[in-house]
């Protein structure tokens, strides 16, 4: 799933940002997994609770393996907080050969839905200019509020800001919550929202920006 939770306000400094090792792979997605397990997005993808605790691990080590093998995945330190970055917009992109399978082993009943919800989000992103995708953005919930996010955040915007030359990113906000704490760091508003595959729901799903080099 490519959303971003509800992590807190400006970064102390406390903070150190470090690499994600593989070995840290199913620790960050439980992360992911419970910073995750509430949002108005995943309530739709599994509505029942029990089957979203259960299926969220799973789920999320698929992307953070995504991340680690062709992206950048940033932690804290501790291991609280979680940033999934994944280039984009050169047209080539291709997913793992054993996303479909192994989402399908994961997820059960409930892939269909997950297919869909996967299918809305590469419609709306942006094509035609290289960029990173912002795809996971998580913070332990008893975290949450003290920078972590923050940090995570800073720490990539310098990466694409001093690339030669730099590099814009993207991503969809999953809440009017977290899109304020992204308009802090530099993103903008795109032209449009988007909502549930099967309309079951008038209310945006996500909420897509766009991050200029420096934040301009």
């Amino acid at each position: 799933m490519s959303t971003a939770p509800e992590p807190g306000g400006p970064a102390g400094g406390a903070a150190r940002v470090v690499p994600a090792d593989p070995a840290d792979a199913q620790l960050l997605a439980e992360v992911v997994a419970a910073a995750f397990r509430h949002l108005p997005a995943s309530n739709w993808l599994v509505p029942d609770p029990a089957e979203r605790r259960r299926i969220f691990p799973g789920y999320f080590r698929i992307l953070v393996d995504l991340a680690l093998a062709g992206g950048a995945v940033d932690t804290t330190a501790d291991r609280e907080a979680v940033a999934l970055w994944l280039p984009a917009g050169s047209g080539d992109e291709a997913g793992p050969p054993d996303y479909d399978s192994r989402l399908a082993a994961v997820t059960g009943p409930w892939a269909d839905r997950f297919r869909a919800f996967d299918e809305q989000l590469e419609k709306n992103h942006p094509a035609g200019e290289p960029h990173h995708h912002l795809a996971i953005l998580a913070v332990r919930p008893d975290r949450q509020g003290r920078g972590l996010g923050s940090a995570l955040l800073d720490a990539h915007h310098r990466v694409l800001d001093e690339a030669y030359p730099p590099v814009p990113a993207y991503l969809e906000a999953a809440s009017l919550d977290s899109r304020r704490l992204y308009l802090r760091h530099g993103y903008r508003d795109m032209d449009r929202t988007l909502h549930y595959p099967d309309g079951v729901s008038d209310r945006p799903m996500m909420y897509p920006m766009w991050r200029a080099p420096d934040g301009g």
